[in-house]
C-alpha cells in the first residue's frame, strides 16, 4: 500500500501560524477555476486550532479566507490577522447563527460564486474542500455537507460522545424521512453552498443560535435546492468546540420544531417567515 494513503486523519491541532498567501497563491501552478471560492470561518476562541485548520487547506483550493470573530477572549483575531486572513470582528457576541449571517453577507457583497463554511476548531478535515467544491462546480449539487458519520465504530473511536452520536443518528433519520432527503447527517459544520443558495434563502430571518444550521437546510429543501454530502473524518479533542448536553438537547427540540414548521407551512396551516421569499 502506498505510504501516502492515510488510515486515520492526522491530529495536530496546535501549529504555528503561517501566511495565508501560501494557500491562496501557491508557488506550484494549479489549474485555475472559473468561479470565485471564498472560505468562511465563524470563530469564537479558536486560537489553539486556527493554524491547524488552515494548514490542511489544499493550496489553491480557495481564493479568499474570511474569519468572523464573535468577541473571542483569546488571541484568535491577532493570529488571523498575522496569517493574512480577511477578518471581521463583532462588537458584541451575536451567537453562532449571527456569526454566519455576517459571513454570508460578506460573500454576497464581494462576488463569491461558491462559499465554503468550515468550523476553525480542526474538527473537520479541510483536505476535502476541492472535492466538495467540485461537486457544486459540476452542477451535481447546490449544497454539499461533510458527513462525519461513516460507521458507528469509527465515529466513536474518533471521540464523538455516545449521546451525541445517538442524537445525531436519530435526528438525521427523522429529517431525512420528513424532508425527503438521504443525507448521512444534517448537523455538520463543514458545508459548501452555491451563490444562488445564499441569494435565495432568507437566512437573515433565521435564529442567531445553533439551530441556524437546521433552519438553513430546511429552507434549502423548501426552495428546491439539491443537497448532497461527502465523507469527512471527524476529530474530537479538548480544544475542539463542542456544545454541552443541555444545549444539545435544546438544539434537538429546536430542530424538530423547525421540521414541524416546514410541514405546517407546506400545508398552509401556519405560514412561517422562514419560508417566505426574500424581498427584491
Amino acid at each position: 500500500m502506498s505510504s501516502t494513503l492515510l488510515t486515520e486523519p492526522p491530529l495536530t491541532p496546535t501549529r504555528p501560524p503561517f501566511p495565508v498567501r501560501d494557500i491562496l497563491k501557491p508557488d506550484d501552478p494549479v489549474p485555475r477555476r472559473k468561479h470565485k471560492v471564498v472560505a468562511v470561518l465563524p470563530a469564537y476562541n479558536a486560537a489553539a486550532t486556527l493554524a491547524a485548520t488552515l494548514a490542511d487547506f489544499p493550496h489553491g483550493s480557495v481564493d479568499e479566507v474570511l474569519l468572523v470573530d464573535d468577541c473571542s477572549t483569546d488571541n484568535t483575531v491577532k493570529i488571523a490577522r498575522d496569517m493574512g486572513l480577511t477578518v471581521i470582528v463583532h462588537d458584541r457576541n451575536r451567537g453562532y447563527g449571527g456569526n454566519q449571517k455576517t459571513c454570508y453577507r460578506y460573500c454576497l457583497d464581494h462576488g463569491a460564486d461558491i462559499v465554503v463554511m468550515i468550523h476553525p476548531d480542526y474538527q473537520y478535515d479541510a483536505r476535502v474542500i476541492p472535492h466538495a467544491v467540485g461537486i457544486v462546480e459540476l452542477g451535481i449539487c447546490d449544497v454539499v455537507l461533510g458527513n462525519r458519520v461513516r460507521s458507528r465504530a469509527e465515529t466513536l473511536k474518533c471521540g464523538m460522545p455516545w449521546w451525541k452520536y445517538v442524537s445525531n443518528r436519530g435526528l438525521t433519520a427523522v429529517e431525512n424521512c420528513l424532508l425527503g432527503q438521504n443525507l448521512g447527517e444534517f448537523h455538520s459544520g463543514f458545508r459548501v453552498y452555491r451563490r444562488s443558495v445564499l441569494e435565495t434563502i432568507p437566512f437573515e430571518r433565521n435564529s442567531d443560535d445553533f439551530v441556524f444550521d437546521t433552519q438553513f437546510l430546511v429552507q434549502a429543501v423548501h426552495f428546491g435546492f439539491r443537497l448532497g454530502d461527502v465523507p469527512v473524518p471527524v476529530r474530537y479533542f479538548d480544544e475542539a468546540s463542542q456544545i454541552n448536553f443541555r444545549r444539545s438537547a435544546r438544539y434537538g427540540v429546536q430542530t424538530l420544531a423547525t421540521v414541524g414548521s416546514y410541514w405546517l407551512n407546506r400545508f398552509g396551516v401556519r405560514r412561517s417567515d422562514l419560508f417566505r421569499p426574500k424581498r427584491v
